[in-house]
């Protein structure tokens, strides 16, 4: 006897990525308070979902905006960034419980997407230095800008030195 067969269907967390020239008409509907964070997220770890976590315990809707292909190149994270494409993370980052919803932006900072999205509260790890971009925007509305404290010291570079040194002993 054989298997049953699953017909192959769209996975459900594909509705949860939201093209950034939507996000004022997603931004009318979400429910509140809306969280929103950004980042690479190239390749996800513990201190990634810890952080995305605690940010989706600030409000009802987490929204997370990811850096494009390009913009993640511009910051200078090594010529093999990304590991992975936008496409691949943004379906990994919304298949993530925590995360509400997926978006990208093109641009160096996450800013046109903070300002179209208008967030009760913005959210970045605990190693951002000086003043958050967006932040005076989101306390102009009367919203609040929020540094989590990294509990889990991990990141996606010293996960990839690790991997280039162990290459190297082999």
């Amino acid at each position: 006897m054989g298997g049953v067969s699953i017909l192959a269907q769209p996975a459900r967390f594909e509705s949860k990525i939201l093209d950034p020239l939507k996000l004022e008409d997603f931004a009318r509907i979400c429910p509140r308070p809306l969280v929103f964070t950004n980042g690479v997220y190239d390749l996800l770890h513990r201190g990634h979902v810890s952080l995305l976590d605690a940010a989706a315990q600030q409000g009802r809707c987490l929204v997370l905006a990811l850096n494009s292909d390009d913009s993640v190149r511009r910051l200078g994270k090594g010529a093999d960034r990304p590991i992975n494409t936008l496409g691949d993370r943004m379906e990994v980052a919304a298949a993530l419980a925590s995360v509400d919803h997926v978006t990208w932006f093109e641009e160096d900072s996450p800013l046109e997407c903070l300002l179209r999205l208008k967030p009760d509260v913005l959210i970045k790890g605990g190693d951002w230095q000086g003043r958050m971009i967006g932040a005076d925007a989101v306390e102009s509305w009367g919203g609040r800008a929020l540094a989590i404290p990294f509990i889990h010291q991990r990141s996606t570079s010293s996960t990839l030195a690790k991997i280039r040194t162990s290459r190297g002993a082999s």
